[in-house]
């Protein structure tokens, strides 16, 4: 199934000089495909944007990636869409070139057949032994620039918890190695602040819109991992898996029939 155009046009390589492979200068998403039709693309669509003025990109393709990934959604049907954006070539060294002709990769892959048995029999979480460093001005954003991530996977135990909990350098909780994190004690609902690291997410920021609408807003919070020990119910989340309960932190137990109740609500 995998499919890939670049600049909206069908082909494979990409220059080495391509600032994307020399200094992973970019950003990307992901987006799930369904029925056809290109999951919470607007909000896709406004953290895109948020990266690029961050990263100073300037692009104004949108019409072009907007109709294919049109196509490729109505072609695929139900599906992974990988949206990459470059700052393409030029510059001396870091120095980022005076006119920039952006690139943008648009690719196509198959659904990840896992998640909806991690919906419905929640996961166990581990605690990964890699801390990601505290960078403000790349918080949130999710740039090319994951080789965090990359340890996280490569440091997990082959057999063992599905999905590893990640903290930053001052071991408070981030994320998980590819989602967001959000927990429920007594009452209340938490998140991490991602104000120091890690990715906000599109479903993260569906959930908070979530219960923003509800009167009761998620609490942002700077925690350590034994937060989690004292949590009625625990989820993680990303634009691929939807909301996936926990079911285990290493030796404190998670109902998950409420967050099951609670991704129909926002689903």
């Amino acid at each position: 199934m995998t499919r890939i155009l670049i600049n909206g046009q069908p082909q494979n390589s990409l220059s080495a000089a391509d600032r994307a492979v020399q200094y992973g200068d970019g950003i990307f998403t992901t987006i799930k495909v369904a029925d056809g039709k290109p999951e919470h693309w607007p909000l896709h669509y406004q953290r895109l944007i948020k990266g690029l003025q961050i990263l100073g990109i300037d692009f104004d393709s949108w019409d072009k990636v907007q109709d294919a990934i049109n196509g490729l959604a109505d072609e695929a049907q139900n599906a992974v869409l990988k949206l990459l954006i470059s700052r393409g070539q030029g510059g001396r060294g870091y120095q980022t070139p005076k006119t920039q002709q952006p690139l943008w990769i648009l690719t196509l892959h198959p659904m990840p057949e896992h998640y909806q048995q991690w919906q419905e029999q929640g996961v166990e979480l581990g605690i990964s032994e890699i801390q990601l460093a505290r960078q403000p001005k790349l918080a949130g954003i999710k740039h090319l620039n994951r080789l965090e991530q990359v340890l996280v996977k490569l440091h997990a135990p082959e057999q063992g918890p599905e999905d590893m909990l990640v903290c930053d350098t001052q071991n408070m909780m981030v994320e998980c190695s590819a989602a967001n994190l959000f927990w429920q004690t007594n009452g209340l609902w938490y998140t991490p602040d991602l104000h120091h690291a890690g990715v906000a997410g599109v479903m993260r920021q569906r959930v908070l819109e979530h219960f923003e609408g509800r009167g009761c807003p998620v609490i942002q919070v700077q925690a350590p991992p034994t937060a989690l020990t004292q949590a009625q119910a625990v989820f993680i989340c990303n634009s691929l898996m939807g909301i996936v309960p926990v079911k285990r932190f290493g030796q404190a137990e998670f109902a998950i029939d409420k967050i099951r109740q609670l991704a129909r609500e926002i689903l």
